[in-house]
């Protein structure tokens, strides 16, 4: 097995330095106030990475575009290089992965927090089908809790048989095949449902269940089950028009008059 040292320069041959982010945007640092130390990696999101956005409707409103990322071209290229160093050396890129996720564990420890791992930050991958050394990344770290967002009826379904990863369906009314998809598979396996609204203030109720404020915290899965995860829409997503971006008031509307 390479050195960390080793396997830095061979990420940075891609165009990135590292794979993990640690407490580096504005939800994952509310989460130290309750005690998780959380670390997320993001990439850039593509047809193999992100099969189901295109259905979805998410693609120009994905959260590629919002934060720091917004305006910090660096942000972008550090992800587009940890995306061709996925591809291209799946080997190295593990065992780097690995090693980070070790440090975050180690320093979660040393603070007394719990350590929280995102995978998905802006990907969609089934973690189930990638292995190194015989074990997926949850059987590695057993005591760690991962957590993702998926569009993927199929990650809603394997995430079940995986103890340490909990799985937010992420909602949209672009297509009304994905709609129906993405929450059958939701109610089947029990997975809460993600909705982005247009409004400052978000429902109390959405599909018949109670809405609580996914903006909060990132943390979901300390989520009451049952619920639905509301999130603001943000970045390129506020100018969204396809259905990714749900009008509740609007659709409120629409109910009352034909009612």
């Amino acid at each position: 097995m390479a050195t960390k040292k080793a396997l830095v320069e061979t990420a940075k041959q891609f165009g990135c330095a590292s794979l993990i982010s640690v407490n580096s945007d504005s939800k994952t640092i509310k989460g130290q106030k309750l005690g998780v130390l959380t670390g997320v990696m993001y990439m850039m999101p593509d047809d193999t990475l992100c099969p189901m956005s295109k259905l979805a409707g998410c693609r120009k409103a994905c959260l590629v575009s919002a934060g720091r990322a917004a305006f910090t071209p660096g942000i972008g290229m550090a992800r587009a290089g940890r995306t061709r160093f996925f591809y291209a050396d799946r080997e190295a890129f593990m065992e780097l992965l690995i090693k980070e996720i070790e440090k975050v564990v180690r320093k979660a420890k040393k603070t007394d927090q719990l350590p929280a791992i995102r995978l998905n930050g802006t990907s969609d991958i089934d973690w189930t089908t990638i292995k190194h050394d015989g074990k997926t990344i949850f059987e590695h770290f057993p005591d760690v809790q991962f957590y993702d967002y998926t569009k993927s009826p199929s990650i809603i379904r394997v995430a079940t048989k995986v103890d340490n990863w909990n799985i937010t369906a992420s909602y949209s009314e672009a297509s009304a095949k994905y709609s129906k998809m993405i929450k059958t598979a939701a109610f089947a396996h029990g997975a809460n449902i993600a909705v982005v609204f247009r409004e400052k203030n978000l429902p109390d109720e959405f599909m018949g269940k109670p809405v609580i404020n996914g903006d909060e915290t990132d943390l979901r899965f300390l989520d009451d089950r049952g619920v639905i995860v509301g999130l603001k829409a943000k970045g390129q997503a506020k100018k969204d028009d396809t259905g990714f971006v749900v009008d509740a008031t609007q659709r409120d509307s629409n109910i009352i008059a034909a009612a």
